[in-house]
């Protein structure tokens, strides 16, 4: 299990969420979503998990985690690096679907799953991809893919054909970007995730709620969705 993330600090993370939200209040919105990622990972078989994590750990990180630093370069180059740290079935995941479950991974997860020849690729709804799983991480089969384009997931689709895997698809996804994919997504997140926890209490543009305070209207269910 590889999961990169880039360290949650203000400014640095969810930058489209600003405005409405303060760049505070997207840090603690992409700690949560980190958070939920790295605790789903721990309910899957794995032999090994690692962060590949651009900046420091910090509270968020759960035991049971191997933290490693990301590379140099691109997003592409950083990837495989992670990849080259690598060996046996992998399964890459981002950092900005806090909705994902083990019964969604489960299929890429399988004992069964991880064949040399066998890929699953998991396509987000923005053209880029959320999941990427290889029977052996080949970090040759991401290096040179175009990152953060509406064509990303499509051609990184491609090169896994090309290459001869047999390529199966997880479901597609959104990632968590702008405020009406944050909304959509804490309507779906599990009601005791730590991304709904977060996403209930943080109204944009106000100060930091007080822990004990109620969610805000429309939270999970309420009065409807803020988008």
């Amino acid at each position: 299990m590889l999961v990169i993330a880039k360290e949650p600090l203000p400014g640095r993370v969810k930058t489209r969420l600003t405005p409405p939200y303060t760049p505070e209040q997207a840090a603690r919105l992409a700690e949560a979503s980190l958070t939920d990622t790295l605790r789903t990972g721990l309910r899957v078989p794995a032999r090994r998990r690692v962060l590949a994590l651009a900046g420091r750990p910090g509270p968020w990180l759960p035991p049971g985690w191997e933290v490693v630093p990301q590379g140099t370069g691109g997003l592409d180059e950083r990837i495989a690096a992670a990849l080259a740290r690598c060996s046996g079935p992998t399964l890459l995941l981002g950092m900005d679907t806090p909705q994902i479950t083990p019964e969604l991974l489960a299929p890429a997860t399988a004992p069964d799953a991880g064949a040399p020849d066998a890929a699953w690729f998991g396509p987000a709804r923005d053209g880029g991809f959320w999941a990427l799983g290889l029977g052996e991480p080949d970090p040759g089969l991401v290096r040179g893919v175009p990152m953060s384009t509406v064509d990303t997931g499509a051609e990184q689709r491609r090169r896994l054909v090309a290459a001869g895997l047999r390529v199966a698809d997880l479901p597609e996804l959104e990632d968590m970007d702008t405020v009406a994919e944050a909304d959509r997504i804490a309507a779906r997140v599990a009601p005791d995730s730590r991304f709904a926890e977060i996403w209930g209490r943080t109204v944009p543009g106000a100060p930091a709620a007080d822990p004990g305070s109620p969610p805000r209207v429309g939270a999970h269910g309420g009065e409807g969705e803020r988008a």
